[in-house]
């Protein structure tokens, strides 16, 4: 590989590498999340109500999908055969709608092997680490980025959406254009209906990876 071409991929292991450094577990990410709820506020820089009754919203649901989820028997088998340390690198925000019931499906797996390990980071905080992983040129979150522990290869990423929400994304977006307060409302009552299924199908598919 030419100079060109390793400049590139050392600056890229350099921001993932410092990212991991600020990173924080689940267990933090969701006293950060409740702190930021009871004070009527939230993450990023921009500060509104809107994005502090998100976060408020995503502080009660998450609680309620760590009580919940069930793991099916093959992603839990999937999970347990892990043989190698993986690191999931996850980009999000306090007000993030479709974080809230993602990251205790990821937090449920992570919990299944110990070689397996769960980061997380705020996209405003990461600016350079989120425009690496990139969806359709957005920023959208959560982002998660499938790492090797050792050497900090890239084995995958998913996000921001599981399978049948991003379809379901896309077409709304084609018929109105933009994605509206009812649409919103929609998502989180299949989410809810889903029971995380389908974003645990997806996750299957990082596990597998060799």
């Amino acid at each position: 590989m030419n100079s060109l071409m390793e400049n590139p991929v050392k600056k890229s292991l350099t921001i993932i590498a410092e990212a991991l450094e600020r990173a924080i577990s689940y267990e933090e990410y969701l006293a950060l999340v409740s702190e930021l709820a009871q004070a009527n506020s939230n993450s990023g820089p921009e500060k509104t109500e809107a994005l502090a009754n998100y976060t408020q919203l995503n502080d009660r649901r998450m609680k309620r999908w760590n009580k919940t989820l069930k793991v099916s028997d093959e992603a839990r088998a999937l999970a347990e055969a892990l043989n190698r340390k993986v690191t999931w690198l996850v980009l999000t925000e306090s007000w993030c709608g479709d974080a809230s019931p993602s990251l205790p499906v990821m937090n449920k797996l992570a919990q299944l092997n110990q070689r397996l390990d769960l980061k997380i980071v705020l996209r405003d905080e990461n600016p350079e680490l989120m425009d690496l992983f990139l969806t359709k040129g957005a920023r959208s979150i959560p982002k998660l980025i499938a790492l090797d522990s050792s050497t900090l290869q890239v084995l995958g990423e998913w996000g921001p959406r599981s399978t049948v929400p991003t379809k379901m994304v896309l077409d709304h977006k084609a018929e109105h254009g933009k994605l509206t307060a009812e649409f919103k409302q929609d998502l989180q009552v299949w989410y809810n209906k889903d029971k995380g299924q389908d974003i645990i199908n997806d996750l299957m598919t990082l596990l597998a990876l060799k």
